[in-house]
């Protein structure tokens, strides 16, 4: 489904797909050390091929991903990603994550692309969403409140947060 944000980039949101290897890695090397910071925790400046295979190469049952296709400037560039991976051994809950590009922060991206990842994990039958993240991650927290009905934080050290959300009906 096809998207305008605040900023006036048209973005389409849509499943990920094994041809996006190459455009997570471009994108990759396109983040600011602080975003990279943020979505990893520690220093990332390429994905190995397995590590693309896991990221693109997705079940839609247990593995979930979705892509923010830029449609003007760049048409085709990915300039966010979402996820979730169920917990083998909690198998109603998921470890959700999501990284927008600098260039599109603040547009309102994360939001579109976290209700697409609650909706199509209810599908799956998750009724949560775990996030370790930076305990100054502001904008993920928001993300993370706007899902849920209920939140629980739980400090991870060395400056993480452990986020557990109960997903809104």
């Amino acid at each position: 489904m096809e998207h305008l944000l605040r900023d006036g980039h048209r973005v389409l949101l849509r499943p990920i797909e094994p041809r996006d290897k190459a455009e997570l890695s471009t994108g990759l090397s396109e983040l600011s050390d602080l975003t990279v910071h943020r979505r990893f925790l520690a220093p990332k400046t390429r994905f190995t091929n397995a590590e693309l295979r896991y990221l693109t190469e997705v079940d839609g049952h247990d593995h979930a991903a979705f892509v923010a296709e830029v449609l003007n400037d760049q048409p085709g560039r990915v300039g966010a990603v979402a996820r979730w991976v169920r917990l083998a051994d909690e198998p109603d809950t998921a470890e959700a994550a999501i990284v927008v590009a600098d260039v599109l922060q603040g547009n309102g991206v994360g939001t579109l692309l976290s209700e697409r990842l609650a909706e199509t994990a209810a599908e799956e039958g998750v009724v949560r969403f775990t996030a370790t993240m930076l305990s100054d991650n502001s904008a993920a927290k928001r993300l993370m409140v706007r899902l849920s009905r209920d939140l629980e934080r739980r400090h991870g050290g060395a400056g993480a947060a452990q986020l557990t959300a109960e997903l809104a009906a």
